[in-house]
């Protein structure tokens, strides 16, 4: 089992920042990958972002592209959610999530275990 536990979400004005942490712990040593994933009221829970733990290589959905950046500290099992530029359509609950299975990274039924969401907001 991998527990997930995520951090730094709130209320910001619209061009903010915010920095989204997700510490793992238990049996990190079988996840083969990271990701965040986000649910606005009334829509589809959607990618955001992965981070290989094999590769340290990077995908993110076309909607965030260019404005978060995610990152990960292996030694510490912590991923990063970096959020710049925010916007209103970027308010959603956002969940960390890890697995030790193959497959697109961008499908949320390929991970594992996920952790409990923060809510991230962003006023106009």
């Amino acid at each position: 089992q991998v527990q997930l536990v995520e951090s730094g979400g709130g209320l910001v004005q619209a061009g903010d920042s915010l920095r989204l942490s997700c510490t793992a712990s238990g049996r990190t040593f079988s996840s083969t990958a990271m990701g965040w994933f986000r649910q606005a009221p009334g829509k589809e829970r959607e990618f955001v972002a992965a981070f290989s733990l094999r590769t340290s290589n990077t995908y993110y959905a076309d909607s965030v592209k260019g404005r978060f950046t995610v990152s990960g500290v292996n030694a510490k099992n912590t991923l990063f959610l970096q959020m710049n530029s925010l916007k209103p359509d970027d308010t959603a609950v956002y969940w960390c999530a890890a697995r030790s299975t193959v497959g697109p990274l961008t499908s949320a039924a390929t991970y594992d275990f996920w952790g409990q969401g923060t809510q991230v907001t962003v006023s106009s």
